[in-house]
């Protein structure tokens, strides 16, 4: 991913003389079509988990592995994705990461039992994250005009925008009337026309390899550290905060990554060079994103369970329940980020924007057996979706500002990792605050419940003790990731700088956005 567009929309190391791809138009329907199914399966699969846990006898404690493994997997492997990338060439490891994941989906379509389909999510995340960096950098160096590369971008975004909305009716469907399975086996016939049309279709320019030797050092700290991390909050959910292998996963967890921080500072080549991160504004942006996603992510689980099991709604009307958090984000994005972007200091988009995410997710505090959809929880994923949309354009747009040519890749991949390695913590975090609510309000009620309708009336009250339990400290981090963009977040408003405020920036933040979603 390290070769990117350069202020004057063109792409480093490629000559005007060789002039623009022919069947670039036709490559773009392609590489459109790979990023539907990477965001259709991410929502697909929110829909489809009661009916996959009935069916494969996974446990409440083990049940968010099946998302947790997918975003981990991808988010720790994204920048050595790129990398790959970079080293094979965009078009081989686009083709290469289509076709793996088709094969993890077909493993995760004839699961017969959890650790299969833990495993069949964690090589989907895996090829995801081989996948989705030479998708954009191939836009990036296809598309070399500015006018053009904007419409490219644009059209991808709304691709992948429209592709989260139709991925829960999609799952909603299937699950409903075919089976949780084939949310899975969907994914084949994508990846399929995908790879074949890139194959014939895709002339990726000559010259654009970054040949430096891989940080493999680098690779194995950073994954083990990640790994470590989750798998500690995963287990203190089942043994408690005290238990000795959970203490024990955190301590590794800080050993490994802090490993990882002294060899990146000293090798040549690094997987994550350390003048990304450390620059105060891409900082900033960093820190809230990643714990903006930490309070989404654990919702999408909550308010699925809450609607399907509590409620007893269907697949396919959580599917459509889901649908205004998604008009939000979309709206967010485009008609108030994208707008203000140019002429306001970004912190004033993303403080107030997490701000207004926060008071939706205060709405969905109120949540009890009998809430009215059109009294809480539609206006509450409203302003949830339309302050995360607002807050992530401008935040986009700063994870690049003024960062060297050569780490502008690796710049855009840290976006994406903190946002999956957020949704991981986040669906682990919760996922035990929650659980562990449930079990002390079923504990104190149960003894004065008499006759098996009562219990149940008391199981179900537990479980949504345990959701807004959950979901007030996801109100608290939002307003976390407000203080640090507000305060942490300094610099001015972007105003006509080709690298935040061109027309093909805002249309690769739009592109950007979406992938908050998996």
């Amino acid at each position: 991913m390290s070769e990117t567009v350069s202020p004057a929309g063109k792409a480093p190391g490629r000559a005007d003389a060789g002039g623009p791809d022919a069947n670039r138009w036709k490559a773009l329907a392609f590489i459109a079509i790979a990023q539907l199914m990477v965001v259709l399966d991410a929502t697909i699969v929110n829909i489809a988990l009661p009916s996959a846990q009935q069916d494969l006898g996974i446990s409440d404690g083990n049940r968010q592995w099946v998302v947790t493994a997918y975003a981990l997997a991808f988010g720790g492997l994204l920048l050595f994705g790129g990398r790959i990338a970079d080293l094979w060439g965009r078009k081989r490891a686009f083709v290469v990461g289509l076709g793996g994941f088709a094969l993890a989906s077909a493993l995760g379509g004839a699961a017969t039992n959890e650790a299969m389909m833990f495993g069949a999510r964690a090589l989907q995340g895996a090829f995801g994250a081989l996948l989705a960096p030479a998708a954009l950098s191939l836009l990036a160096v296809m598309f070399t005009d500015g006018k053009e590369r904007a419409k490219a971008f644009g059209i991808y975004g709304a691709i992948a925008g429209g592709g989260g909305a139709v991925g829960l009716i999609l799952g909603g469907f299937l699950t409903e009337y075919l089976d949780w399975r084939w949310t899975f086996f969907v994914n084949i016939p994508f990846a399929v026309v995908a790879a074949a049309g890139a194959y014939f279709v895709i002339r990726e320019p000559k010259g654009g390899r970054n040949r430096s030797p891989l940080d493999v050092p680098g690779v194995i700290l950073s994954t083990l550290g990640l790994v470590a991390l989750v798998y500690g909050f995963t287990r203190a959910e089942s043994e408690g905060w005290s238990d000795t292998l959970t203490i024990g996963m955190f301590v590794a967890s800080a050993v490994l990554l802090a490993a990882f921080v002294a060899v990146e500072a000293r090798v040549k080549a690094p997987l994550l060079p350390l003048r990304v991160i450390t620059e105060r504004n891409r900082g900033g942006v960093y820190l809230s994103l990643g714990l903006a996603i930490i309070a989404m992510f654990g919702l999408f689980l909550f308010l699925t369970y809450y609607l399907q099991v509590v409620k007893g709604y269907s697949p396919v009307k959580t599917g459509f329940a889901f649908l205004p958090m998604i008009a939000g984000m979309i709206t967010g994005s485009t008609q108030i980020g994208a707008r203000l972007m140019t002429r306001v200091p970004p912190r004033l988009l993303m403080g107030p924007g997490f701000l207004v995410a926060a008071v939706g997710m205060l709405l969905l505090t109120q949540l009890e057996i009998g809430t009215s959809y059109a009294a809480v929880l539609l206006p509450g994923m409203l302003l949830l979706g339309l302050g995360m949309g607002t807050a992530f354009m401008p935040a986009m747009s700063l994870a690049t500002l003024g960062v060297e040519p050569r780490d502008s890749g690796v710049a855009s991949a840290m976006v994406n990792t903190s946002q999956q390695v957020g949704g991981a913590i986040g669906t682990a975090l919760l996922n035990t605050i929650a659980a562990s609510a449930t079990t002390a309000y079923v504990a104190d009620h149960i003894g004065g419940a008499s006759g098996r309708a009562q219990q149940q009336l008391v199981q179900l009250q537990g479980q949504v003790q345990g959701y807004t339990s959950a979901i007030w400290f996801a109100v608290g981090i939002l307003v976390a990731a407000a203080v640090i963009a507000l305060t942490l977040i300094n610099a001015g408003r972007p105003g006509g700088t080709a690298v935040a405020g061109s027309s093909d920036a805002a249309a690769e933040n739009e592109a950007a956005v979406p992938v908050a979603m998996h």
